[in-house]
């Protein structure tokens, strides 16, 4: 089955254009918050996604001193490590020419993943049995799919907020070949791209070695800035993480939701309501709104900025009093690692009602 899949169809959302070209910080961080504050306003207006679906595919050891950045550094490191639940998305939208598209966010394909340095020597360190017990396998992508009808062939993008850990072979295909993803195409930040083309060795650590190498350049989409995909759904730049890192923006009945790894549990981008004390107490101590996942910190206060417009636009929600922003790789309790810092779990979502194709 081949399908029409035209990057043209990408729309420019120029709400955050300038928006950090100030070179006070605080006056940056005034400016994100206004055009946040516009974005959401008339994202608001966008119909609801056709469909929208995370699954679980994998547990993923962690230190807490990236994912709480700041937070345990004067505190014994304690704890020491916390589980990342690491999830991908299916979303189900309207194009601007009314054609029903399936995107997947962050299509992790973990056995290959493992080829990243950081995780080759951690499971380098760990035996086989005890690797299987700390980072436990839930699924695979094409489970995913398999357990809600929607065909491989159906997929048209593939995105990842950045492409840390991620091998895009098998999905997009090497060598000319369609791979398992067979009409997916690969949409990417053009920086995202080039930062993957020459990476210096903090970076290099946390991304898969040739993971785009011989993939067709006609199944890479890059695109400059912030863009929407078609009705209900955008890809926000939000730079600092990595330089081309971008958040998922999709529309839902009750509101707005934003994903990204910026963050990997509800109090980091609201550490002054965590039911935490060391999260809470650091909020108060240094006047920080959000809390960084900082394990390559390419520009911590790009990803400040970047955290705090990602709230701005998801809003706070009414039944829990966190962020509507919902982490990619989500902190969550595991009997290894008990107590997860985590004061509101999203778990599994799902809205919608899916159109079989």
């Amino acid at each position: 089955m081949k399908r029409d899949n035209v990057p043209s169809a990408l729309v420019a959302v120029t709400d955050f254009d300038g928006a950090r070209s100030a070179p006070s910080p605080q006056d940056r961080l005034r400016a994100l918050r206004r055009s946040g504050a516009q974005f959401r306003e008339w994202f608001l207006d966008e119909p609801a996604v056709r469909y929208a679906r995370s699954f679980d595919l994998l547990r993923i050891p962690y230190p807490a001193w990236y994912a709480f950045s700041g937070v345990y550094s004067q505190q014994l490191l304690k704890p020491h490590m916390v589980h990342l639940l690491a999830r991908t998305v299916l979303i189900q939208f309207e194009d601007f020419g009314g054609q029903l598209r399936h995107l997947l966010f962050t299509p992790a394909d973990h056995e290959t993943g493992r080829d990243t340095p950081y995780f080759r020597r951690l499971s380098e360190q760990t035996p086989a049995f005890l690797h299987s017990t700390i980072a436990p396998i839930y699924g695979t992508v094409l489970d995913a799919l398999a357990s809600v009808g929607v065909a491989p062939e159906c997929i048209d993008y593939i995105t990842y907020d950045h492409l840390h850990t991620q091998n895009l072979r098998r999905w997009l295909g090497t060598g000319g070949g369609p791979g398992l993803l067979p009409n997916a195409r690969l949409l990417v930040h053009r920086q995202e791209l080039a930062s993957v083309a020459g990476l210096l060795p903090t970076q290099a650590d946390w991304y898969c070695p040739d993971g785009l190498r011989g993939v067709a350049g006609d199944r890479i989409v890059p695109f400059d800035g912030s863009v929407q995909l078609g009705r209900g759904v955008a890809l926000v730049h939000t730079p600092g993480h990595t330089e081309g890192n971008h958040s998922l923006v999709y529309r839902v009945p009750d509101g707005l939701r934003v994903s990204s790894e910026n963050g990997v549990s509800a109090d980091s981008w609201a550490p002054e309501v965590s039911r935490h004390n060391a999260i809470r107490r650091f909020a108060k101590a240094t006047g920080a709104e959000v809390v960084l996942n900082g394990n390559t910190q390419e520009n911590s206060n790009d990803q400040y900025l970047s955290m705090v417009l990602e709230k701005t636009i998801a809003g706070t929600s009414a039944s829990h009093g966190f962020s509507n922003v919902v982490p990619s790789s989500e902190c969550s309790p595991h009997w290894l690692f008990p107590g997860a810092p985590t004061g509101h779990l999203w778990g599994a979502t799902e809205s919608g009602q899916l159109q079989r194709v």
